[in-house]
């Protein structure tokens, strides 16, 4: 088991309030993260659950967030209902001549058992998909 965190870097042709929108705006996380999300606020201690369906299976997420510097850092707990394991996601924006550079990290993933989508590789390839196609798609 993989417990490196994993982390994703990119730089967006957008300010960082674009950016910090899309990370924070649950229509938008919609449109490029998880059109299943039903509710979500950049607030200190908000949670909210979704399923989201692979290959047949409903994955429930669970989100709780645990840190927010508007335009700056957004920090959530990540877990699966009725799988063992805690993970934290952390998006920390800085700003540069009208560029904003996002480093992203999922830490304590492999705490999470019981299924092999949980894995490291599936991990990052998934969030390589999500922050340097879809999140990029997005924001174009």
């Amino acid at each position: 088991m993989n417990a490196e965190p994993i982390i994703v870097e990119q730089t967006f042709d957008t300010t960082i309030d674009v950016l910090w929108e899309a990370i924070t705006q649950q229509g938008s996380l919609q449109q490029w993260l998880f059109p299943e999300i039903e509710s979500f606020r950049a607030e200190m201690g908000f949670e909210t659950e979704f399923t989201v369906n692979v290959d047949g299976k409903g994955y429930v997420h669970q989100w709780k967030i645990l840190d927010v510097i508007p335009g700056e850092k957004l920090v959530y707990q990540w877990r699966y209902k009725g799988f063992p394991g805690n993970s934290t996601v952390s998006w920390v924006l800085t700003e540069n001549q009208g560029r904003t550079h996002l480093l992203f990290t999922h830490s304590g993933h492999e705490t999470i058992q019981g299924d092999d989508i949980f894995s490291y590789e599936n991990g990052l390839a998934g969030w390589r998909y999500l922050i340097q196609e879809s999140l990029l798609n997005f924001l174009a």
